[in-house]
């Protein structure tokens, strides 16, 4: 069962009733409109489309949507960079992963790339619009195959320029980030420190904040990584 992490922004965007402005981008017509149709109807504004890469970037220019809905399957290293250039663009795109493997190496590398989820394409379409809401609101999707056990295998990713080392976390943040990479969210984090939810509210914000990342995925696997956990 998917886990979402829920975020204030969020619930707050919810309330409003705010239509979410959403690119697809999938190489095949036949499941891209067919998608298209489907978070239309789920009250999404579906602002663009594309088939490729490059019209991928193409229509975000144009369209400046919240979140891109990404197939993970285009051919070559291709996605990667489209997330790269997504997310670290001026403003940042979400960006939520459509893909047909579940594979260990092909998840994290579209986490480490700057994703804010990623589902396989057989899942109902209520999970797909719940990880365009959250990747919306600043949160994320944790599958319970983004694991302590799946960041364990991850490679070292090859960079030029290192992260900066993140600021020194207590230990009750130690402990949240802990429960955080084990897919846990906010109420069930709360249970397990015997803390209120706005406290863990809180110390998930620091958290973020001191290892400069945006959302509780890219904070478990810079944790991982790091050794921290």
């Amino acid at each position: 069962m998917l886990r979402l992490v829920s975020t204030p922004a969020e619930r707050e965007r919810e309330t409003l009733a705010v239509p979410v402005r959403v690119v697809v981008a999938d190489q095949h017509p036949f499941a891209r409109q067919g998608l298209i149709k489907l978070l239309a109807e789920s009250g999404l504004d579906v602002v663009g489309e594309a088939a490729n890469c490059v019209a991928v970037l193409k229509a975000v220019e144009l369209t400046a949507p919240d979140v891109v809905v990404m197939d993970g399957d285009m051919t070559g290293v291709c996605p990667l960079q489209v997330i790269r250039d997504l997310t670290g663009g001026t403003p940042p795109c979400r960006v939520l992963v459509l893909s047909t493997s579940g594979q260990e190496g092909d998840v994290s590398a579209a986490i480490l790339a700057g994703a804010s989820g990623y589902l396989l394409k057989d899942r109902p379409v209520d999970e797909v619009v719940m990880g365009i809401r959250a990747a919306a609101a600043g949160g994320s999707l944790i599958s319970p195959w983004i694991t302590p056990t799946l960041f364990g295998s991850m490679p070292e990713p090859e960079r030029i320029d290192p992260d900066p080392p993140p600021m020194e976390l207590s230990q009750r943040e130690l402990d949240v980030l802990r429960l955080m990479a084990d897919g846990k969210g906010n109420r069930e984090i709360g249970e397990a420190l015997f803390i209120e939810a706005g406290t863990v509210r809180n110390h998930v914000s620091r958290v973020l904040k001191k290892l400069d990342v945006d959302n509780r995925v890219q904070a478990a696997v810079r944790a991982v990584r790091e050794h921290m956990i």
